[in-house]
């Protein structure tokens, strides 16, 4: 059974009056990789903060290994952080960089050496030693600050968007070295991004964020095949839900006129419909019909892109395989809805409606 290393208990937190973490409650396992995942100004940074002692909660309490440590400064904490903005010293090669902490603590020269050799191993940059981090990509220059944090041997590394600067092929080649890493090292690393590719491809636990609330706590496919909610299921998934404005009328869920599928257990009532985009199964005798717009070829797969009334979306994307063929000079366009795919949602209060197909 995992072990419980950092939780937050009510913890509020409010700036000028304002709040902007609302009784926040999470734990987080040793050794776990955790992804605080929301838009900007959901408070995704504020947590992290919090955790590494750099914000005090207004109320409520920070635990580390069943101790309180809200008043301990960060310097005092087994945490290291890696930033956006890599704070690399530039008149520095890359092993003083990773050594400077060592040297600040009085650390001895042979003890420094073994660790930041064994950092360079770790983060694949053996031989650099002598580079000037100026000289360095973006990449290595990230690899260079993960070092430094990590020779420290923290228990927890928090990383704050710490790929958003980086080109796309070099995000997607950093996303296998920081999992690499963590795994090597075996720590706890706590995350914060806004890139939902980033955190499902990562994490061993997504953390939802949204106007200072936790929205859903899971697994990235228990929390994309389950949303909570609306804004779970709008924020998870690429290319995004489609969504319709429905009804369900005995206990058959309606978009328009068009009768999708059963839903025993709902009452009659207006709902939001989500349909994910793999969803849909091409069938022209199908249950849901649509103004056909074009298609988009991906490779493998195809993007039919129509239309609906109803839909909230400005486009309906549903992706399916190559090997169907679709009628390009057909203006309608219909298909069935598998099941799994198709979740309910309260209109007023946009929580997700459990329901059954018969």
């Amino acid at each position: 059974m995992a072990k419980e290393l950092i939780r937050l208990v009510d913890c509020t937190m409010a700036f000028d009056g304002e709040t902007v973490l609302d009784s926040i409650n999470l734990y987080i396992n040793n050794k776990e990789f955790l992804t605080l995942l929301g838009p900007s100004g959901c408070g995704k940074t504020t947590t992290l903060r919090i955790i590494g002692g750099f914000f005090k909660p207004t109320s409520g309490g920070v635990l580390f290994d069943g101790v309180r440590i809200n008043d301990i400064p960060p310097y005092k904490r087994q945490v290291n952080t890696v930033f956006q903005k890599y704070a690399l010293f530039p008149h520095l090669d890359v092993y003083d960089n990773i050594a400077f902490g060592l040297r600040n603590h009085k650390v001895p020269e042979d003890e420094i050496d073994e660790r930041v050799t064994e950092m360079l191993e770790v983060v694949s940059l053996k031989g650099f030693e002598n580079r000037k981090v100026t000289s360095l990509s973006g990449g290595q220059q990230q690899r260079v600050a993960i070092a430094r944090a990590l020779v420290n041997r923290p228990k927890v590394l928090l990383l704050d968007e710490p790929l958003g600067a980086l080109d796309l092929k070099l995000r997607k080649e950093m996303q296998t070295e920081l999992k690499k890493i963590q795994q090597r090292m075996g720590i706890t690393f706590v995350y914060v991004t806004h890139d939902q590719e980033e955190a499902l491809s990562m994490s061993d636990t997504v953390v939802v964020m949204d106007n200072g609330v936790i929205q859903q706590i899971g697994k990235p496919q228990e929390v994309y095949d389950n949303p909570a909610n609306l804004f779970v299921a709008k924020f998870l998934g690429t290319p995004p839900i489609n969504v319709f404005r429905g009804q369900v009328k005995d206990h058959t869920i309606y978009i328009g006129k068009d009768a999708i599928l059963k839903a025993g257990n709902v009452p009659d009532q207006e709902v939001w419909v989500g349909v994910r985009p793999e969803g849909f199964i091409l069938n022209e005798n199908g249950a849901l019909h649509c103004n056909l717009s074009r298609i988009e070829v991906m490779g493998r797969d195809v993007s039919v892109v129509s239309t609906k009334e109803e839909s909230e979306n400005a486009t309906i994307r549903s992706i399916i395989s190559a090997e169907n063929s679709v009628d390009t000079g057909s203006l309608v366009v219909s298909f069935d809805l598998k099941p799994n795919k198709v979740f309910l949602f309260h209109k007023d209060t946009q929580e997700r409606i459990p329901y059954t197909g018969s």
